[in-house]
């Protein structure tokens, strides 16, 4: 196959190895070894804290992949190996068209480098800085993709906590693809602690503290939902305070453009209550979203957020 086999689940390495490999990130036994030899590198995608990403080809098979180059120095000091490790085991195991596919991964004595699908049309966060906001076609489309997308990834209890524009990419037809599984997690529980994701994005159970569970990713789509119609989040404010503030007394107010589908969607996914949040079968299943997705599928998918 053109594509770098994927590595394999940690699960299938010894403990001496599984922990060598955590502390050093060195490769694991059984895998292809890549090299930065075995690529072309070309233009650069984007910047982010710890390395660069470019967009990449594989020289024997001339398969265009984008190449994540992170620096151990930069990792180590911000102590975020765990994040590293946690992405790299996550979204290697994730099959989906709208999940980012991470192929496989290789590091030299500075560096680790991520082989990554390359999505042409870059981040959802730049089309949305370019049109300042999307249209009820374009939104009800990312809706339906994202929302069948997590039903995918809250399957293999995947939770990603981090949903937002900055980590939304876009294939060449502009179809939406999952990135950034540094803060998900793969909790066979699906219920955690920790406090992360973003700020604008965080729903009151996290804010406050408490334990949470896959629907807070329901919070971030009602979120998203919010920004893309109306160009801002929905409890932006000038502080971070007055934003916490806003999120735990879910107060939600609508520009006048916003049509009525849309807010009921939004409303219903903006629940206080993790349990009184609308699913991600029936967001996608909204007659707003139905009526106004265009969602064109790749052959041979059935949508899991479909009628059996």
């Amino acid at each position: 196959s053109p594509v770098p086999r994927c590595v394999p689940h940690l699960s299938q390495v010894s403990p001496s190895e599984l922990r060598c490999h955590l502390r050093c990130l060195l490769p694991i036994p059984g895998v292809r070894t890549f090299s930065l030899e075995d690529f072309e590198v070309g233009r650069p995608l984007g910047k982010g804290k710890f390395g660069n990403v470019y967009l990449a080809r594989e020289r024997r098979s001339g398969f265009l992949v984008a190449l994540k180059v992170l620096f151990k120095s930069q990792v180590e000091q911000e102590g975020v190996e765990h994040q590293l490790r946690r992405e790299i085991e996550i979204q290697a195991h994730l099959r989906h068209p709208n999940v980012l596919r991470l192929y496989n991964y290789f590091h030299d004595r500075r560096r680790v480098f991520l082989i990554l699908e390359f999505a042409p049309r870059g981040e959802l966060y730049k089309e949305l800085q370019r049109c300042r906001r999307l249209d009820a076609t374009r939104t009800a489309t990312l809706m339906e993709e994202l929302a069948d997308a997590l039903l995918y990834c809250h399957g293999r209890k995947v939770i990603h906590r981090d949903i937002k524009p900055e980590n939304l990419l876009l294939g060449l037809k502009g179809e939406l693809k999952i990135a950034d599984f540094g803060w998900s997690v793969h909790a066979p529980s699906l219920r955690r602690r920790t406090l992360c994701g973003t700020l604008d994005y965080l729903p009151p159970e996290m804010v406050e503290g408490g334990g949470h569970d896959e629907k807070v990713d329901l919070w971030c789509l009602g979120v998203l939902c919010y920004e893309l119609l109306a160009g801002h989040p929905p409890f932006e404010s000038p502080t971070a305070a007055e934003t916490y503030k806003r999120i735990t007394q879910v107060d939600l107010h609508f520009p006048p453009h916003l049509p009525p589908g849309a807010r009921d969607l939004i409303e219903r996914l903006l629940q206080r209550d993790p349990a009184r949040r609308l699913g991600l079968r029936g967001s996608w299943g909204t007659p707003w979203v139905r009526g106004h997705s265009r969602r064109v599928l790749p052959p041979g998918h059935r949508p899991l957020t479909s009628d059996p």
